[in-house]
C-alpha cells in the first residue's frame, strides 16, 4: 500500500485558509486607508504578518489532516478495544493537560491578560488552571463515551454552577473565564482530542461518533470557565482578607 503524500490536498487547504483570512485582511485594509493611516513600514509589517500567518496556518492544518486526525482516531479505536479500556480516562486527562500547554491561542490570550492587568494575574497561574480544567474535561468526555453518560447531565449543572460563581467574582475574571472557554477549543485541542473521541465512539457499539465528538468540544469549552471562575473566587476572598488586615492596621 502506497503511503499518501504528506501534502496531498494542500491546494484545498490553502484555499480554505485564504477564504478564512481574506475578510479580516479586507477589514484591516479598510481601516488602514480610511481610519488609521499608519506609516508605510508599519502597514507593510502587518501585511508580512498576514503572509506568515497564512502559510503557518496552512502548514499546521495540513499536518493536522495528515497526522493528528488519523493518529487520534487510531489511538481511540485501539484503546477502546482493550479489556481495560478505562485507561482512556487517565490518558485523556494527560492529553488534555499537554494539549492546552501547546495551544497557541491560549498563550496569546495569556499575554494579552498580562498586558491588560499589568501582571496582577500571573500568566502561569492562568495557564495551569486552564490546563487542569481541560484535562478533567477530556477525562470526563472519555468516561462519558465509555459509560454512556448523557451530555445534558454534565453541561446543565456545569453552567448553573458557573452562573452562580459569577456572583462572587470580579467582572475582570468573568470576562477572562468566558474568553478562555473559546481559546481552549483551538486547533490543537479539537483536532487531536476530538478525533480520538470519535475513534473511541466508533469502536464502541451503540455510541454515535458525531454526538460524542462534538460533545467533547462542549465539555472542553465549559471546563476552563469553571476553573478560571474558581480562581476568581479565590482572588476575591484573598483580596477581602488583605483589605481587612490593612484596615485593622
Amino acid at each position: 500500500m502506497i503511503m499518501p503524500s504528506l501534502f496531498s490536498g494542500f491546494t484545498t487547504t490553502l484555499k480554505e485558509v485564504a477564504l478564512a483570512l481574506a475578510p479580516l485582511f479586507i477589514i484591516v485594509c479598510f481601516f488602514q486607508f480610511f481610519v488609521f493611516h499608519l506609516p508605510g513600514h508599519k502597514f507593510s509589517g502587518i501585511v508580512k504578518g498576514f503572509i506568515l500567518t497564512f502559510f503557518g496556518i496552512a502548514l499546521f492544518l495540513q499536518g493536522v489532516y495528515a497526522g493528528f486526525i488519523p493518529a487520534g482516531q487510531k489511538m481511540g479505536i485501539m484503546l477502546s478495544g482493550l479489556s481495560y479500556n478505562w485507561i482512556l480516562i487517565p490518558i485523556g486527562f494527560a492529553i488534555g493537560f499537554v494539549a492546552i500547554l501547546a495551544e497557541p491561542a491560549v498563550h496569546v490570550m495569556i499575554d494579552e491578560v498580562d498586558k491588560a492587568t499589568s501582571g496582577s494575574i500571573p500568566g502561569p497561574v492562568l495557564l495551569y488552571c486552564m490546563a487542569i480544567g481541560v484535562a478533567f474535561a477530556v477525562a470526563l468526555a472519555m468516561a462519558r463515551v465509555l459509560y454512556g453518560i448523557p451530555l445534558a447531565y454534565i453541561l446543565i449543572p456545569g453552567y448553573i454552577v458557573a452562573f452562580l460563581m459569577m456572583r462572587y467574582c470580579s467582572e475582570q475574571f468573568i470576562s477572562i473565564a468566558f474568553d478562555s472557554g473559546g481559546v481552549a477549543t483551538g486547533p490543537m485541542t479539537v483536532s487531536f482530542i476530538m478525533a480520538m473521541t470519535i475513534g473511541v465512539a466508533t469502536a464502541i457499539e451503540g455510541r454515535d461518533p458525531v454526538l460524542q465528538g462534538f460533545g467533547m468540544v462542549s465539555l472542553v469549552a465549559l471546563a476552563p470557565i469553571l476553573t478560571i471562575l474558581t480562581l476568581g473566587v479565590i482572588y476575591s476572598k484573598l483580596s477581602k482578607i488583605y483589605d481587612e488586615e490593612n484596615s485593622e492596621t
